[in-house]
């Protein structure tokens, strides 16, 4: 469904405030919207943590969102938007914080997900629907916003900046004279999220990088504890040295580093979609989840794709008769995704860049 717009709008209000991947699957939505209408004032509301890595894109206003606050961010946000009016929101979320954050958006046209998609209630809060389109990778999903505004011609551009002290510490990380594979082991700790590979098939991995390929290994994640136990664990089983950049970088450092690597490896978590944004090839590790959902999206032809197993696995059907976005909640399925598949992943991205 198209919407009919009287003249071009003057102001669009996106709300996507999580977390860094979706976000980062937002920003050819912006650059759409920015390319189609340069005179069009732009506000995103964004949550804390995010806002450290897209807050200084040019020409964007930034309203942050804290939800550790509680109902303080809620009464925060009514103060920002207090005597404001847009002409379109976006309502780029489903959760029910984000839904409840709308309510102090005021604007005529509020957009939200088709009725396959949404969910949380977020039909309630929102005049107006995107289409319905099955089995679409999510940042294609988000550039349905645009579309239904009439807008067609995507912007498939990323453009996060990256400061140049942010460069300069990965400059000072990392080897100038040899290749960088980069590796991003964990995804974020969360219950029955079952998507880490194995120690031992990290550190396969690594030797085999260094000793067939020249390759030094940088290790990158943030600052829980899980992750720096499992980088931990990484290094005292590899025999090559690596690099050991867990939970020592703020996100527009590990950008920098991502930037400069040859290549990541990397399960469905946002660092991925970081590398996928400044460039980088990323092999996905993906057995939990659908990768043509949610891989990253310029390098779904190197990544691992164990999900169709796993489903026929886990449920004893193909994936075409399970729903869109049905995750494998099984604590073995990484171990679908075997060292050979990686090795193989990994000398094909290297053969591209030849």
């Amino acid at each position: 469904m198209t919407i009919s717009l009287p003249s071009p709008p003057k102001s669009i209000c996106i709300l996507r405030l999580s977390a860094i991947g979706d976000v980062t699957h937002v920003l050819p939505t912006l650059r759409t919207l920015q390319k189609a209408w340069p005179d069009c004032r732009i506000t995103w509301i964004i949550g804390k943590t995010e806002h450290t890595l897209v807050g200084d894109i040019p020409d964007v206003e930034f309203i942050l969102f804290d939800k550790s606050r509680g109902v303080k961010a809620y009464l925060q946000l009514a103060r920002e938007l207090e005597g404001r009016e847009f002409d379109i929101l976006l309502h780029m979320q489903v959760a029910l914080r984000a839904s409840l954050a709308s309510l102090l958006v005021k604007a005529p046209v509020k957009i939200g997900f088709d009725l396959d998609r949404s969910r949380n209630g977020q039909s309630l809060f929102v005049s107006h629907r995107i289409a319905s389109v099955e089995h679409q990778h999510v940042l294609d999903g988000f550039l349905e916003f645009p579309k239904a505004l009439g807008i067609t011609d995507p912007i498939l551009s990323w453009d996060i900046p990256i400061p140049d002290e942010a460069r300069a510490f990965a400059a000072r990380m990392l080897p100038a004279d040899k290749p960088v594979l980069a590796i991003n082991p964990c995804t974020s700790n969360r219950s029955r999220n079952w998507r880490n590979w194995s120690v031992d098939n990290y550190a396969a991995v690594i030797e085999f990088a260094l000793e067939k390929l020249g390759m030094v290994t940088v290790l990158t994640g943030g600052s829980s504890k899980m992750e720096i136990d499992y980088a931990d664990a990484i290094r005292q089983q590899s025999t090559a040295e690596c690099i050991n950049l867990v939970g020592k970088t703020k996100l527009k450092e590990l950008l920098a580093v991502l930037e400069q690597a040859t290549v990541l490896i990397s399960p469905d978590t946002g660092p991925a979609h970081m590398a996928n944004a400044v460039g980088t090839p990323v092999i996905g590790l993906y057995a939990s989840s659908n990768p043509n959902r949610t891989g990253p999206y310029n390098s779904l032809d190197i990544s691992v794709n164990k999900y169709p197993e796993a489903i026929k696995g886990e449920f004893g059907k193909p994936v075409e008769e399970v729903r869109w976005g049905q995750r494998v909640r099984n604590p073995e399925v990484m171990s679908l995704i075997e060292f050979k598949d990686v090795r193989a992943s990994l000398l094909s991205a290297i053969a591209k860049q030849a």
